[in-house]
């Protein structure tokens, strides 16, 4: 017996999103970020399906040397860097760029003796307030790390804090570039700048690469629906209706019977829950979709079970099909929802659900 949940990944559509991506910003060169086993999309997966980058980016060591051992020979970055000197070797002979973003890190490359050249993206704190130096502190930077022997090439990268809206009114993109220009004035290398955000909104900005995240799975990072920006949603998850339950005025569902009917009601039992990925907060109301109809999560998400409300479905039944996102139901939607956001969906998915690869 297979449980009904599965996990349908388009590579069709992934490939979609990055066409996307370059005829919106057709001068860049394009980083697809794999990071967190490619946003839950499985990192194998999404290397065959993006092979057209021109590069991928993610955060784990790991898996970036898995990505040269399988056969990547293009630029490899890791965005966090590197975090302890005894990496640095390995770095250089897998030949994986990295961001520096800290004197410790330079401290730690001026004191290493590498056989191998490395490149480094010199990261600029121009308001997120995470990693980077600050504008004023930037040149000192990239001097020591120009006379460092082994380090080849030095880009410029920062990251945008509100990309997804247009002239915040706290940190805004204009501001953080503007920082930025001033921080990097007369200083060679390429830039590293857009994120998702700033590909989609602000894909006039002058930049060398780009840095597609969400996006290339059909995430939106806000502004508009992923649909109005022209992505399609990579990863559907979707399950059945295991029973049915019939209820009256005052029963209740679930853990803590946080859900209490009004009147007779039809309650559907859905093999799905958040051991599987789908969010423990999600309230009643959260969107759901059975046999093509769009209805409601009622009572608490348990560890393996969600309950729906029926009543808009009139022919349901045990084995009805149940979208909890993706193709009919947009992954933002459903976050938006649960009061978080499609990347945290996308990640969280387990190691429970069936995944199917789909063209």
């Amino acid at each position: 017996m297979t449980r009904p949940l599965v996990a349908n990944i388009d590579i069709a559509a992934m490939q979609h999103n990055l066409s996307v991506v370059r005829s919106t910003v057709p001068r860049a060169k394009i980083w697809g970020v794999v990071k967190a086993n490619a946003y839950g999309h499985g990192l194998e997966r999404s290397v065959r399906a993006l092979n057209d980058a021109d590069g991928f980016a993610l955060i784990e060591m790991e898996s970036a040397i898995h990505l040269r051992e399988i056969g990547w020979k293009k630029p490899i970055l890791l965005l966090e860097g590197f975090f302890y000197a005894h990496e640095l070797p390995i770095l250089a002979r897998y030949n994986i760029a990295f961001a520096v973003h800290c004197d410790e890190q330079i401290d730690m490359l001026e004191k290493s003796r590498l056989d191998l050249p490395v490149d480094v993206h010199l990261k600029m704190n121009t308001g997120m307030n995470r990693l980077g130096f600050l504008p004023a502190e930037y040149s000192k930077a990239y001097e020591r790390l120009k006379k460092i022997p082994n380090v080849r090439e030095i880009s410029h990268m920062t990251h945008f804090a509100n990309s997804e809206v247009s002239g915040h009114k706290k940190m805004s993109v204009e501001e953080q570039l503007k920082r930025f220009d001033s921080g990097s004035a007369g200083l060679p290398g390429v830039r590293n700048l857009s994120n998702s955000g700033a590909i989609l909104l602000h894909p006039q900005l002058r930049t060398d690469w780009v840095r597609p995240g969400v996006m290339l799975y059909g995430g939106t990072p806000g502004g508009k629906t992923a649909e109005e920006y022209g992505l399609k949603p990579v990863m559907t998850l979707s399950s059945e209706i295991i029973q049915i339950q019939n209820i009256k005025e005052g029963d209740s569902v679930g853990y803590g019977s946080i859900f209490t009917a009004t009147g007779p009601m039809k309650i559907g039992v859905v093999a799905c829950g958040y051991a599987d990925g789908y969010p423990r907060m999600a309230p009643e109301g959260t969107p759901v979709i059975v046999d093509g109809v769009k209805t409601r999560l009622v009572g608490r998400v348990s560890m393996d079970m969600i309950t729906v409300d029926l009543t808009p479905v009139k022919d349901a039944h045990v084995g009805s099909k149940v979208t909890l996102w993706g193709n009919e139901l947009p992954i933002d939607e459903v976050a938006e929802a649960a009061g978080t956001v499609g990347y945290e969906l996308m990640c969280a998915l387990s190691l429970r659900p069936r995944i199917v690869e789909c063209w």
